[in-house]
């Protein structure tokens, strides 16, 4: 009737596309392969560094406006 190899064992389905998150949601390190894929998306890398130059603009216009007053 069914073949016993071909049953998956206890709701664990093989989600191929989700293979590596699951494995770092697994390993407790998302947060680390969440920046990995960012980084190495150009769109994505676009962004951080436009979030992170906006960032540091700000920092510098409020101690440059915390020492001019």
């Amino acid at each position: 009737m069914s073949d016993p190899d071909n049953t998956p064992t206890g709701g664990k389905q093989d989600w191929e596309g989700f293979r590596e998150v699951d494995r770092a949601i697994a390993e407790n390190r998302l947060t680390a392969y969440t920046w990995k894929k960012t980084w190495a998306d150009p769109w994505g890398r676009l962004k951080l560094i436009a979030i992170f130059a906006a960032l540091a603009a700000f920092v510098v216009f409020v101690i440059v406006y915390d020492v001019i007053l």
